[in-house]
């Protein structure tokens, strides 16, 4: 069956079964992000070090090479799903913006399963973040490909996840300027990322 040129991941979707019946479950994510340069990602591990003593966190911290800002969350699906990333590409390569400002300034933990609370690393989205992910956004829904928005979308990297839940502080503020933005692949479980694809920003 040939497939349009726009996606939506409702109706594109299958459940795919596997012998006895047992429904496959989803082995990969997809979702657009922004890395940190590798100064930046050094501080926040170095961050999420301290943060280990100074609270008696048991958890390890997320390694420096999985540190981002996540855009939008394009969902989870069983394999690498070829036409949802190809579409992806296709909307990203659009996007002629500048660079983006980002400023981190407080910790917090947010609300976790089994005990996992991702402690972040937060803080107010800049105009030039505001725009990328606002005008991402409205590229995906005009390409008709689903994608997980919080109403009040709040800019954050996840240091580590830790049964133990910390109030929110103002720590250092740690900032950078982003010049790309990236398709990233998660393996679920695997706690390992592949880097799809990049599109510079302010080029």
């Amino acid at each position: 069956m040939q497939r349009t040129p726009s996606v939506n991941l409702r109706d594109d979707m299958c459940i795919t079964t596997a012998p006895h019946s047992d429904i496959l479950r989803p082995n990969t994510s997809l979702f657009f992000a922004l890395y940190p340069d590798e100064a930046t990602a050094l501080r926040l591990t170095d961050l999420a070090a301290r943060l280990r003593v100074e609270h008696a966190l048991k958890a390890r911290a997320i390694p420096s090479d999985r540190l981002h800002v996540t855009l939008h969350h394009l969902g989870a699906f069983d394999g690498r799903p070829a036409d949802i990333v190809e579409h992806a590409r296709r909307v990203a390569s659009t996007i002629r913006l500048p660079a983006v400002d980002i400023t981190l300034d407080h910790i917090e933990s947010f609300s976790g399963g089994r005990g996992k609370h991702p402690l972040v690393l937060a803080g107010n989205a800049s105009e030039s973040l505001v725009e990328l992910e606002q005008t991402l956004g409205k590229a995906l829904d005009a390409a008709r490909i689903d994608s997980k928005r919080h109403p009040h979308f709040t800019p954050h990297v996840t240091l580590l996840y830790d049964e133990r839940r910390i109030a929110r502080q103002t720590v250092q503020p740690v900032t950078w300027t982003a010049t790309e933005f990236a398709l990233v692949r998660s393996f679920l479980g695997q706690s390992r990322y592949e880097i799809v694809v990049r599109w510079p920003l302010g080029a």
